[in-house]
């Protein structure tokens, strides 16, 4: 490892003059973790605080416990062992007790005005059961059991992601809007109406999620994503189009897209919040600008932040430069300045994209749907890292050149891991459309890029270190918003899931060697969907990664499929109206 002055300011110029030329020309085109501690029968140390029971509070909702169980605390009405008693009469809370032989109760203030009861198990290694209590009338405000102790953001509070977004008085015009231009009634039967109709079912899910329901949320979301993992499959492999009708005229999609743009930047900028992720990704770009080691060391309040490839940090070196860092988890003006731009950058692209699908109609519609779809106004009002994976991607589907579309692909790979999987589907497709000699030019675009993005982690980051903390932690960590993590004991058909994923990319690669960039588009959608099937950690951030690539390839390769209501398993092609006035050409 490399130290002194002078090595750190060499290392921090490169590392912003690599983000500065990455965000130039690259893009033309946290994990909410469960932090336990060993919890003495005394509470010696605080579960998620991290702090000794004689230290003040550091936080309005802190957690102290008591010098005296039987006195109340200074401006305190309840004792310790009030609290506790209370908590220890609830029925879900008696329960948990019996099934846990040898667990036990502690009590804590939680700032001034609560308490927090935490059932802990005989170890104290595992917090089992949580219940809040309001210190002035005693009554119980929240009880939590499995794993929404550990997992704050499974509780359902309101505005917890995305704010203001997730009212009905917002989400459900967005929701209509989505679908006005693409709906035909006098053909309800066509195929189209049921994928936006399957797009749109992910705020079924979400509605459950936000209130608290992740027993209903979280099976909810499997069968859209499976849905469109077949849908787009099939999309792509179609041969040939048909003109696609809207039902408004192409000058009224460009002024709403203009003017929803418009609304999402001011949203963000006036009602959204900024989740672990963009936390730690500002993060991520101070330590990088002050030639801090990239990986370890995260503070305690994000230490798990470090988990993504240095290009999730890297791009948002120019917004800390621009907007600063103040170095705590506040309003955080670098992570709202960032995700902005990667959103607009996501709208321009998915444009030029849909432009050299079909024109520029389609540009628009495939805009006017980003701009009208709430998940993707739910990831900008988080303001978290997945609008850069998407425009990353993007770019890679929309650019020819073999040497630019490996770059691409790299930087998203090192950004999300995920998309290293796209990495054989855009090589083959690159080789189809200019030859062999693609493979030499797609290999050295994305090694220089990726060698280029890992450049700041020379001298100060091994590879054992970077893999522990990044692909070794996310590959370990639990969580409860997949059916993988919220069951258990589903090891084996996860396992067969995930080779699925992999036997779908191999075949997605040799389905590219014939594919236009529609369906191209349609393909990485659907290897992006497969992985995401047999992920343990899987949450609606990530829809936004595949949902501008699923419209191209739905909207770019539109049939006039449609489902014959006398026999709705039965598909019917209809070819009578491809000639009308009004269609998309």
């Amino acid at each position: 490892m490399i130290g002194g002055g002078p090595v750190i300011g060499a290392r921090a110029g490169i590392a912003a003059a690599l983000a500065s030329v990455g965000m130039a020309l690259a893009m033309p085109g946290a994990a909410w973790g469960a932090r336990t501690a060993t919890v003495g029968r005394s509470g010696a140390t605080v579960s998620g605080a991290g702090q000794r029971a004689a230290d003040p509070p550091v936080a309005p909702d802190a957690l102290r416990q008591p010098a005296r169980l039987d006195i109340p605390p200074a401006f305190h009405h309840l004792t310790a062992d009030r609290a506790k008693a209370i908590a220890e009469r609830l029925p879900k809370i008696a329960g948990e007790r019996r099934h846990w032989p040898g667990s036990y109760a502690v009590a804590f203030e939680k700032g001034a005005a609560r308490w927090q009861v935490s059932v802990y198990s005989s170890s104290g290694k595992h917090e089992l059961a949580q219940v809040l209590i309001d210190d002035a009338t005693g009554a119980v405000l929240e009880q939590w059991t499995g794993p929404q102790v550990a997992w704050t953001m499974a509780r359902g509070y309101p505005g917890a992601f995305g704010r203001r977004v997730n009212a009905l008085y917002i989400w459900l015009p967005l929701s209509l809007l989505f679908l006005v231009p693409f709906v035909d009634r006098r053909r309800p039967w066509r195929m189209l109406h049921l994928d936006l109709a399957v797009l749109s079912a992910f705020s079924i899910s979400l509605a459950f999620f936000n209130h608290g329901n992740i027993d209903a949320s979280v099976p909810l979301a499997y069968p859209p994503l499976l849905y469109l993992l077949g849908r787009l499959a099939w999309v792509a492999r179609r041969p040939g189009s048909e003109p696609l009708r809207l039902h408004l005229p192409a000058g009224w999609l460009a002024v709403a897209v203009i003017f929803l743009a418009g609304f999402r930047v001011g949203l963000n900028l006036v009602n959204s919040n900024v989740i672990d992720v963009g936390y730690a990704g500002v993060i991520g770009g101070d330590r990088l600008l002050s030639g801090k080691p990239l990986y370890g060391h995260f503070p305690h309040d994000n230490e798990h932040g470090d988990t993504y490839g240095p290009v999730a940090y890297e791009a948002y070196v120019p917004f800390v430069v621009a907007f600063g860092f103040s170095g705590h988890w506040d309003d955080l003006p670098a992570a709202h300045g960032a995700t902005v731009a990667f959103d607009l950058l996501c709208l321009l692209l998915v444009f030029l994209l849909g432009r050299r699908i079909r024109g520029p109609t389609l540009g628009l519609a495939l805009a006017y749907a980003w701009v009208t779809y709430p998940f993707t106004l739910f990831a900008l009002e988080s303001n978290t890292n997945d609008p850069l994976v998407a425009a990353l991607l993007l770019g890679a589907v929309l650019l020819s050149a073999p040497a630019a579309r490996g770059g691409l692909t790299a930087l998203g790979a090192l950004t999300k891991f995920a998309p290293l999987a796209l990495a054989p589907v855009l090589a083959v497709a690159a080789v189809a459309d200019r030859g062999r000699r693609a493979w030499l030019s797609y290999a050295l675009g994305f090694a220089g890029l990726a060698a280029l993005a890992c450049l700041p982690l020379l001298g100060v980051t091994s590879a054992s270190e970077f893999w522990r903390h990044t692909v070794q932690y996310q590959a370990q960590r639990g969580s409860p918003f997949s059916v993988w993590g919220l069951y258990g004991g589903l090891d084996a058909i996860q396992t067969a899931v995930q080779a699925g994923a992999v036997a779908f990319v191999a075949l997605a690669a040799w389905w590219a060697r014939r594919a236009d960039r529609a369906a191209l588009a349609a393909l990485c959608a659907a290897v992006l969907i497969a992985l995401q099937l047999g992920v343990t950690h899987w949450f609606y951030l990530y829809i936004p990664w595949f949902f501008g690539l699923a419209m191209a390839g739905l909207l770019g390769r539109a049939h006039e499929d449609r489902l014959d209501p006398g026999g709705p398993h039965r598909l019917l092609r209809s070819d009578q109206h491809a000639h009308e006035p009004g269609v998309l050409v």
